[in-house]
């Protein structure tokens, strides 16, 4: 078995297994033009400020995003970027520290304005959370059985005999036995933490699944085992996704579509496979240029990373958050907000250099 990130692009024109893997293991054919999609999840100008002592600090600014009913979206990029905050949002997890503004409409209703006993209702039933790292996220000191009990028991309205058959069934389920459930979460492996966890997230049967870097400090193999678990059942259920993660060739693999942050931004977004082939965003193209290509030792003795770091949040540079970092930037993009612009093929990039000239030239124009 292979890990994802080791997976051979050609290197002539970057046509390799990804580019090809559209419709593999029974993922969903893109919808055809013009044709109608249920969302399940509708994002619309999504803003989270922490306020902190030193003053409000930005972690997401604006983001536009949509998942119909059985789509799996991606999202990536560096550490600090957003990520997290932007799932933890989705089922309002965030400290009270945390302002949020923009709608997040969740089955045809905004999570921002439910009521606190709404939200309840919708947290695991609805919509449920594969946290990082099962060992912080499990409770140290109960049994695994009553920890993925307890949401059943809160929202199914069963007997406990009824939810212990049900816990049995879902460690099954994610191939681990159901004795299992007795067990502590310190004698499982990471692994088999992770396991449990996908578990719990099932357990209430949601028709969305968040699933924040899965795959941290687990091994190569047990990756492949967990991330191969989570497609087929997300598969069997017709369960939406939204996965996150920093490794961009595990969501080309695993997604339909695939989202590119920085600086708490979406700046690309588009079909998973051509992202990860050909972005159009400079970063985007960096993401993916940081793997190393099989059968080529001169990409694994001279990685190709990014220079520089990601910005402060609470001390954004001006115009394109991203030129201080960017290899192709012009000498107006610090002047020049990008949005999200058609870059062909069902993505968007926000680069001046997806537009066209005459595009380009009234962008130019516009004023500081």
């Amino acid at each position: 078995m292979v890990h994802p990130a080791a997976r051979h692009r050609d290197r002539a024109g970057g046509a390799g297994v990804h580019a090809v893997r559209a419709g593999h293991r029974g993922r969903a054919e893109p919808e055809a033009e013009g044709a109608s999609v249920v969302s399940v999840l509708a994002i619309s100008d999504l803003t989270v400020t922490y306020r902190t002592a030193g003053g409000d600090v930005p972690a997401v600014r604006g983001i536009d995003l949509s998942l119909g009913a059985g789509q799996k979206l991606g999202l990536a990029g560096e550490s600090g970027c957003g990520k997290s905050t932007m799932a933890l949002a989705l089922l309002r997890l965030l400290p009270k520290t945390a302002r949020m503004t923009g709608s997040i409409m969740f089955d045809g209703e905004d999570v921002l304005t439910m009521s606190w006993g709404r939200l309840r209702a919708v947290r695991w039933a609805g919509a449920s959370i594969v946290f990082q790292g099962a060992m912080h996220s499990l409770n140290a000191v109960q049994r695994i059985g009553s920890q993925i009990a307890e949401p059943i028991l809160l929202h199914s309205k069963v007997g406990e005999a009824a939810a212990r058959r049900r816990v049995g069934e879902l460690l099954e389920h994610v191939g681990l036995p159901a004795r299992r459930a007795d067990a502590y979460p310190h004698e499982l492996s990471g692994g088999q933490r992770q396991r449990v966890m996908i578990a719990m997230a099932l357990a209430c049967d949601p028709s969305l699944i968040i699933a924040d870097e899965p795959t941290t400090a687990l091994d190569v193999m047990i990756q492949a085992q967990i991330l191969k678990l989570i497609e087929s059942l997300v598969a069997e259920n017709g369960i939406s996704l939204v996965m996150i993660s920093h490794d961009l060739s595990v969501l080309a693999d695993t997604c339909d579509r695939l989202a590119i942050m920085y600086a708490g931004r979406i700046v690309e977004e588009g079909p998973a496979a051509e992202v990860f082939r050909a972005a159009r965003h400079p970063y985007g193209a960096a993401l993916a240029a940081a793997f190393p290509t099989i059968g080529d030792p001169s990409s694994r003795r001279s990685p190709r990373g990014l220079a520089g770091d990601p910005p402060d949040p609470a001390d954004l540079p001006a115009g394109c958050t991203f030129h201080p970092r960017c290899p192709v930037r012009l000498d107006y993009c610090d002047r020049i907000d990008p949005q999200l612009w058609p870059a062909g093929d069902g993505a968007r990039a926000a680069c001046v250099h997806v537009l066209p000239d005459q595009g380009l030239s009234l962008v130019q124009k516009e004023p500081a």
